[in-house]
């Protein structure tokens, strides 16, 4: 694990000292998820899988990679607040961090991981674009579903240990997964701008 600072914010539990983040972390992402898909509408489906170069992905295969890293996540976030709930209702009262820098912007991060999470759809083996979007709205539900209603002085308490990050509380977990979305989305951006006329 390469050694990172980290500028956190510490939030005092219980009193609910700074401002929940939760909610806003949930309609994050929602929204840049949403501004990705806008921005590839009305595309067609060969530019959706049309790849940029050799070995770099299309449209369609960055939206499918999100949807695969952040589903994979899920199952430890479950697992952590099943059994480790407990712990975090025992520590509610010690402050926690509830943000962290992006990570995967420090220069650090072994961008050549993202082949552990290689999109299951390619321009081989395409699926329409409404498909893709469904999967990822899907998932964002199923995210926001899982962190609503929890208290975040206990999500705060309750973390999974990642190989390179280190130990993450579920707040962190979820803020990390939309850093590492909106990578990707700038990704889609480019490509779908590159796509359209100059006059548009």
């Amino acid at each position: 694990m390469v050694p990172v600072e980290v500028d956190v914010t510490l939030t005092t539990a219980g009193a609910h000292q700074n401002a929940l983040v939760v909610s806003d972390y949930l309609d994050l992402l929602d929204q840049q998820r949403e501004t990705a898909l806008a921005a590839v509408a009305g595309l067609t489906e060969d530019q959706i899988w049309r790849r940029p170069g050799e070995k770099e992905w299309c449209i369609g295969e960055v939206l499918n990679h999100n949807v695969r890293v952040m589903a994979s996540a899920m199952p430890y976030a479950r697992f952590a607040w099943r059994f480790f709930r407990w712990y975090g209702e025992r520590n509610r009262h010690k402050p926690y961090r509830n943000s962290i820098p992006d990570l995967y912007r420090t220069g650090n991060f072994p961008m050549w991981t993202g082949f552990l999470w290689t999109p299951r759809v390619r321009p081989d083996n395409r699926v329409p674009l409404d498909h893709l979007a469904r999967d990822l709205r899907d998932l964002h539900q199923a995210v926001r579903d899982f962190y609503t209603g929890k208290d975040e002085d206990v999500l705060g308490h309750v973390s999974v240990w990642d190989p390179y990050f280190g130990w993450l509380n579920l707040i962190l977990v979820l803020r990390l997964g939309i850093y590492h979305d909106q990578l990707h989305y700038e990704d889609v951006l480019q490509l779908a701008h590159s796509m359209r006329p100059a006059s548009e």
